[in-house]
């Protein structure tokens, strides 16, 4: 990775340069006007130990590639400047193409995490599919004729292989939850498996998720009705002897469907419907809850599965939680500062609202309207950033 690092260096410099003073910024806004760049996206400098920051500050410099270019031809101090101070001078357009490569895959691991971190609507449906995205991925990476590329896809495929590579560590309901999905079912489950494991590993990996598929349909099925466990709920207030008995005809009703269905195997006709009618076309505006919603009455058992397992989140942790607290530390007063000392402001804002010192976040709070109106007093503006400092 030593190219591909050198040349995120070179990017990085310059993207310090052109943000250590407002001048130099101002005059690459102006390059961006003169050459007609139509882009929402604004120069950022990366933690370079955090991953996602490096990728939107790649991200942010490709689309103004053409304004850096500009700049150097336009005011050659830049040029003079990240050859003799930093040693690494301006990027190349051998840097350029290196960082585009490099951060096409990472678009991908970013918006895989963004995806599986929502909360607004169901991802556990959508993280076998991810998981498929990431294995071809690696494939292609794997494969590249490019030797840093390859590399750096051979130390992932290692990581990969320690979390996904034994089918006896792999939770299966990332799989179930597929099946559960009209559009896609046991069947597709099955091929993707031959497609990113071997022939003896994906045959293990779909007969287990048919046991559990059809284990996990049984116990649906012998328990009570979802009515009747509210009405034995609500009647608990009130006479608390009749529900017990009530709760003790229904353990032997139980009882007896698991019975019925150990002999004649009558429960599994509902999913065996289910799974043998065709797939529903494949759309990006499908509802998945509302199309159970729509056949709960074709498929009662089944239904009570989806709502559950449909409703498990994959994760429970926001995105931005989940690659680090690098964007609440770097802001635009404090976007020029190196690793050592962002990490001591990240220990310190953890120790602060670990101890016994409360109320830090209305302290921030009462600092943020502050720098508000910082434009109209420099002196507001200049106190309220000491104390932001200390703070944080």
């Amino acid at each position: 990775m030593k190219t591909v690092n050198e040349s995120i260096t070179r990017v990085r410099h310059a993207v310090r340069f052109i943000k250590q003073s407002p001048s130099r910024l101002l005059r690459f806004k102006k390059c961006v006007s003169d050459e007609k760049i139509v882009s929402k996206k604004l120069l950022c400098l990366d933690v370079p130990t955090r991953w996602n920051s490096t990728y939107l500050m790649l991200s942010a410099a490709i689309s103004l590639e053409s304004s850096f270019e500009r700049y150097a031809e336009e005011y050659p101090h830049y040029t003079v400047d990240l050859c003799e101070r930093e040693g690494k001078g301006i990027p190349e357009s051998e840097d350029w193409n290196s960082v585009k490569t490099f951060s096409e895959y990472l678009q991908t691991f970013y918006g895989l995490t963004n995806r599986v971190s929502g909360s607004l609507y169901v991802t556990s449906n959508l993280f076998f599919h991810e998981l498929i995205n990431v294995v071809v991925l690696l494939k292609e990476l794997t494969s590249s004729d490019d030797p840093d590329m390859c590399l750096m896809a051979c130390k992932m495929k290692e990581k990969y292989e320690k979390y996904w590579g034994d089918p006896e560590k792999i939770n299966l309901m990332i799989f179930v939850v597929v099946v559960l999905d009209p559009r896609y079912k046991f069947d597709y489950v099955e091929w993707m498996l031959t497609e990113i494991y071997d022939v003896i590993t994906a045959s293990v990996l779909a007969r287990n998720v048919k046991d559990i598929l059809s284990a996990l349909f049984v116990e649906y099925r012998i328990l009570p009705p979802t009515d009747v466990v509210r009405e034995q709920v609500s009647s608990t207030k009130d006479d608390t002897q009749s529900t017990t008995s009530h709760k003790k005809v229904e353990v032997l009703k139980s009882k007896y469907k698991k019975h019925k269905c150990e002999l004649n195997g009558e429960a599994k006709i509902e999913l065996n419907k289910f799974l043998e009618e065709d797939a529903e076309e494949e759309d990006d505006d499908s509802d998945i809850l509302g199309w159970w919603k729509f056949n709960s009455a074709r498929f009662p058992t089944m239904g009570r599965m989806a709502r559950d397992v449909l409703a498990v989140p994959i994760s429970t942790v926001a995105s931005e939680s989940a690659f680090s607290t690098g964007g609440r530390v770097l802001d635009n007063f404090r976007s020029s500062l190196n690793p050592v000392v962002v990490q001591g402001l990240v220990c310190n804002q953890n120790w602060l609202r670990a101890g016994p010192f409360q109320g830090v976040e209305e302290c921030l709070e009462e600092v943020e309207l502050l720098e508000e109106v910082s434009y109209s007093c420099p002196l507001v503006l200049y106190y309220g950033y000491q104390t932001r400092m200390i703070l944080t």
